[in-house]
């Protein structure tokens, strides 16, 4: 079963930052919000919180969070505030993930429907590289696939 869902004003009353010094929270917030509400691509997220000072992210969908960093430490916490989603699958599924990332890049897939057929795959969650132009997708068992950005990769 996926796990508890924050609601987002108890999240935002309790977001988490560090260090205080070089990441905007507020893009972040903003930019968390627009991609569950499906009003924003990928391409534009990576832009807007390149801006903002993030680094990195972490999807946890057994969580139903977001957890983004920043080069110096910095880190900000928004929910995953989707009803509904399905538990996370035992197997890790490589084909049926890259389908699901191949819909969103190709057909402008809600990130909705992104998140719950990702966890259908058996995703349990991710690591968003900026900067590296890189996602690693991890299944509950250590399984994990990485998928460049499209048009980056190895010495590119």
């Amino acid at each position: 079963m996926a796990g508890r869902n924050p609601s987002v004003d108890a999240t935002e009353s309790n977001k988490q930052t560090t260090n205080g010094g070089n990441v905007n929270t507020n893009i972040i917030i903003e930019t968390a919000r627009k991609t569950i509400g499906g009003k924003i691509s990928f391409p534009e997220v990576v832009g807007q919180l390149l801006t903002a000072g993030a680094e990195y992210y972490h999807v946890d969908y057994v969580g139903l969070k977001k957890t983004f960093y920043s080069a110096d430490g910095d880190m900000v916490v928004t929910p995953i505030s989707y009803e509904g989603l399905p538990p996370v699958v035992a197997d890790f599924d490589v084909a049926a993930l890259r389908a699901d990332i191949l819909d969103s890049q190709r057909n402008n897939q809600p990130y909705r429907d992104f998140t719950r057929r990702a966890m259908e795959a058996g995703t349990q969650g991710y690591f968003a590289f900026l900067r590296g132009q890189r996602v690693t997708y991890f299944g509950r068992q250590g399984d994990q696939h990485t998928e460049w950005f499209p048009g980056a990769g190895p010495g590119k």
